[in-house]
């Protein structure tokens, strides 16, 4: 008898062992599912806020292009002035004014570079001439006027940089 009530004693306690485990795989699994319910939570708040940073910056966007646009009927409206007026010259410099007041408002500079050293990170050579007498790497002319937005490059100057003439010693 002493073996059947071990065997008893051992099934009871295996069986107690399975239960336990059921309701640890039990709860495991109702862990793992609100997890699972979390996650798929942020998942949908992030593609929301995807899409709503989306929509925000196409906003932006419009009303950025919205505002530059007013800008040129204004320009387009001075132009149109000018072009019927017997006197256009006075229409031309309200507009150069009104383009200045604009730079001026984006904070927009013009980049003076005559007479300066020639910088690769604002200027852009289009041409390199040799003349006696000049210092090497000046900037002589300006092509095209560069300038800067918020003291960063917009668009590089485009100049002719001089460059000392070497003599030639024959031997």
């Amino acid at each position: 008898m002493s073996t059947k009530k071990t065997t008893d004693k051992t099934k009871n306690s295996s069986i107690k062992e399975i239960n336990s485990l059921k309701k640890g795989i039990d709860s495991l699994k109702k862990e793992l599912k609100e997890r699972d319910e979390k996650l798929l939570r942020s998942y949908a708040d992030f593609q929301n806020y995807q899409k709503r940073m989306e929509k925000e910056l196409n906003f932006r966007e419009e009303e950025v292009k919205r505002k530059y646009l007013l800008e040129l009927l204004d320009l387009n409206e001075l132009l149109k002035k000018a072009y019927e007026d017997n006197n256009p010259k006075d229409a031309l410099k309200l507009m150069i004014k009104n383009i200045q007041d604009f730079f001026e408002k984006e904070q927009i500079k013009e980049i003076n570079c005559i007479g300066e050293k020639f910088d690769h990170n604002i200027h852009h050579a289009v041409t390199i001439i040799n003349k006696e007498n000049c210092e090497d790497n000046l900037i002589i002319e300006e092509v095209k006027k560069g300038y800067t937005i918020n003291d960063k490059l917009l668009r590089p100057s485009q100049v002719i940089v001089s460059k000392k003439k070497e003599d030639k010693k024959e031997c």
